[in-house]
């Protein structure tokens, strides 16, 4: 089989060397990182090494840092009520109507409590909605933003909507998943309160992700996991030691490699997209009017169907993905996507490059090539069916 071409980053990173390193050597490490002996110490040592390279990476305090199954988790963690000092309840949920569904759900606000933001054309979220949301009504609230979206690569004014958050008297909570490892995120400077990583987004192993606080003065008190005084009570359970040893190898990796990585990968997302609109000019590229974080392109063009796009793809040595969210065999067209105005015809035809450290210039020659074969003849599929 012929070299596959993997531009599929924003879902899951390859495993970087210094992670897979990291891990390995953790699996010889035989203690549980409660315990008080040796062998405990030991593990404990792997962990809280970690918790520093993970806070280093988003100019954070170790103690502030909280280690989770993934994003998913760390969203929900955040999301409830009864987050901060005291007996101050949140009374309501804000969020984009664009960001991942763990946040769209609502974490642990009921339904009626949670309110979705419209955003711009671009993708941005809209600041004047915001403002007027948090004017509008009575009752302390807590927004939820991504810095990046995982679809478009959209960055949105997470220092902006922190003043205003703050100036209403809430608290802000940040998904930066899609961000850290790609562009400067330092949780002081964006004004975050909360702050959600994902580790295998940066090449650390799958299933371990963290939440991390600007402050040790806000608590959280209402921990998912209930047991042990594990993660200083924000979380029960044994730490996956060897997962989160990945992670903070990973976390390192990334911040030593970001400006020279940030800026390669923004030259080789200049070179796809200006082969793309070549190649193909009524083909829309999602968000290229707003900053986006450098490794991403969402691309449509007019007439190809990405479920069947993806397939052509893979088939032809090249792992992409759609701006479609897929349950059960099921298709719908991207809420991100819907949210900026994009009609659904051309949602359905979203495709999804996401690039990585790994990318090369021949890895986007090699999908320019694939791409010329695979639309010319989906939409040549479809003209027929139209005929």
């Amino acid at each position: 089989m012929s070299h596959r071409v993997y531009l599929d980053w924003n879902a899951t990173a390859p495993l970087r060397p210094q992670a897979r390193d990291a891990a390995s050597a953790a699996l010889d490490v035989v203690g549980n990182p409660s315990s008080v002996h040796a062998e405990g110490r030991a593990a404990r040592r792997l962990v809280e090494a970690a918790r520093e390279q993970v806070a280093a990476l988003v100019g954070s305090d170790a103690r502030n840092v909280v280690f989770t199954s993934g994003g998913t988790e760390a969203n929900v963690l955040a999301l409830t009520p009864v987050i901060g000092a005291g007996d101050a309840r949140y009374v309501r949920l804000m969020v984009s109507a664009i960001e991942h569904p763990s946040v769209l759900a609502g974490g642990r606000f009921a339904a009626e409590e949670v309110e979705r933001l419209p955003v711009t054309e671009s993708g941005q979220i809209d600041l004047s909605s915001l403002q007027r949301r948090l004017a509008a009504d009575a009752g302390k609230a807590l927004v939820s933003l991504m810095l990046a979206n995982n679809e478009t690569g959209v960055i949105q004014p997470i220092s902006e909507a922190a003043q205003l958050v703050h100036a209403a008297g809430g608290i802000l909570h940040v998904d930066a998943v899609q961000a850290v490892g790609r562009i400067p995120c330092d949780i002081n400077a964006l004004g975050a309160d909360l702050l959600t990583l994902s580790g295998h987004k940066i090449g650390a192993p799958k299933g371990v992700g963290a939440l991390i606080r600007r402050d040790a003065a806000l608590p959280i008190p209402d921990p998912l996991i209930r047991g042990g005084g594990q993660e200083r009570g924000a979380r029960a359970g044994t730490e996956n030691v060897v997962a989160i040893a990945g992670f903070g190898a990973a976390a390192a990796a990334a911040l030593a490699g970001l400006a020279a990585e940030s800026g390669r990968m923004l030259a080789l997302r200049s070179r796809l997209e200006a082969a793309l609109t070549r190649v193909s000019p009524r083909a829309v590229i999602f968000g290229a009017e707003a900053e986006r974080v450098p490794n991403t392109t969402l691309v449509a063009q007019p007439g190809m169907k990405a479920e069947t796009a993806i397939i052509a793809f893979d088939l032809d040595g090249v792992a992409v993905s759609s701006g479609a969210a897929c349950s059960s065999g099921k298709v719908q067209p991207s809420h991100v996507l819907a949210a900026m105005g994009v009609p659904p015809g051309l949602a359905r035809g979203a495709i999804r490059l996401s690039l990585g450290p790994t990318t090369t210039e021949s890895d986007i020659d090699r999908f320019i090539e694939a791409w010329i074969k695979v639309s010319a003849a989906l939409l040549k599929e479809s003209q027929g069916i139209a005929a």
